[in-house]
């Protein structure tokens, strides 16, 4: 996959199949959407182009919104998908006040040379978002391309959105919103000094500081989890929370790495949520966490035993 940030970079393609959305998450709907493109692309020996915009459009406007990916791990999915380009817009002014027929002109027509447009049924662009597919069939007649529209998809009659999956994350539930984006939800942070408590009734933690401040943390608890550290994947159970059995402090992401015991300060961390152990609780005693952190270390051990590879 090429990676495009300019637009004036954009080259000149025979048969360019374009789709255009932010796809955070790159979750199981915006797949649908994907395949379909590539499949195209192939059937007529073209290539298949995806625009995308960063920073995401409601931060841009404001809206207090955390996100399911980075820019980074987007485009690493995105690439898993097998798409040929990827044409990242600087979302600002000029863009969002583009006009729902200057955005089809300047983007699709002018830049991409669009021959065929690939949307999903909830797809809107332009200034206010005016442009959607009833939009593009109303002056189907006066564009150089064909459109095609993916409905929506649905698992166990619910349509999958990133906003359903945000609220799955936010309220602890982990196998929905796995099974909505279709691997394993994922962040990454750097390994910072913490008080090493953990250390001395013997589950030595490492504290993360997240890389991307907009990314979204899930609900309070304890999770099982792999850790990737330097191309190796480590088994382990993150904790997020205010250490209510300590002290109240500012919320704290912490994960006690098992069978590990290096020194890795200023390493960068990628997390893999498995599942949601329990709530956050707060705990009478060093005594009564500690056995309380073998139960926790036991179940997750038993979910690492029976996890399937979703992350790519």
């Amino acid at each position: 996959m090429q990676v495009i940030t300019n637009l004036q970079e954009f080259p000149r393609l025979p048969y360019s199949v374009v789709s255009s959305g932010t796809f955070d998450g790159v979750h199981q709907g915006h797949q649908k959407i994907l395949n379909r493109l590539v499949e195209i692309a192939q059937q007529n020996n073209g290539q298949s182009v995806v625009i995308t915009f960063s920073p995401h459009p409601r931060v841009f406007f404001g809206e207090n919104i955390f996100l399911i990916n980075s820019l980074d791990e987007k485009i690493r999915l995105l690439a898993q998908t097998g798409i040929d380009y990827l044409l990242i817009l600087p979302f600002n002014e000029a863009l969002a006040n583009l006009e729902a027929e200057e955005f089809v002109e300047q983007i699709y027509i002018k830049a991409t040379q669009a021959k065929k447009l690939v949307i999903g049924y909830d797809h809107h662009f332009g200034k206010n978002r005016r442009g959607n597919f009833e939009f593009l069939q109303k002056n189907i007649n006066t564009y150089p391309f064909e459109i095609e529209e993916i409905s929506a998809q649905d698992i166990e009659q619910v349509t999958i959105s990133s906003t359903k999956i945000r609220k799955a994350l936010l309220e602890g539930d982990i196998n929905t919103a796995n099974l909505y984006l279709g691997y394993h939800y994922i962040f990454s942070g750097k390994v910072i000094q913490g008080d090493q408590l953990g250390r001395t009734i013997g589950y030595p933690t490492a504290n993360l500081k997240l890389l991307d401040k907009s990314k979204l943390i899930p609900a309070d608890g304890i999770y099982a989890v792999k850790v990737h550290l330097k191309g190796e994947i480590f088994g382990g159970m993150l904790y997020i929370g205010n250490r209510p059995s300590l002290t109240n402090n500012e919320k704290r992401i912490e994960v006690n790495i098992f069978d590990f015991d290096e020194d890795i300060y200023g390493e960068i961390l990628e997390v893999e949520f498995l599942d949601f152990i329990r709530p956050d609780a707060k705990l009478e005693g060093l005594e009564a966490l500690k056995e309380r952190l073998l139960q926790d270390k036991l179940e997750a051990l038993k979910i690492l035993e029976k996890s399937v590879p979703l992350l790519k």
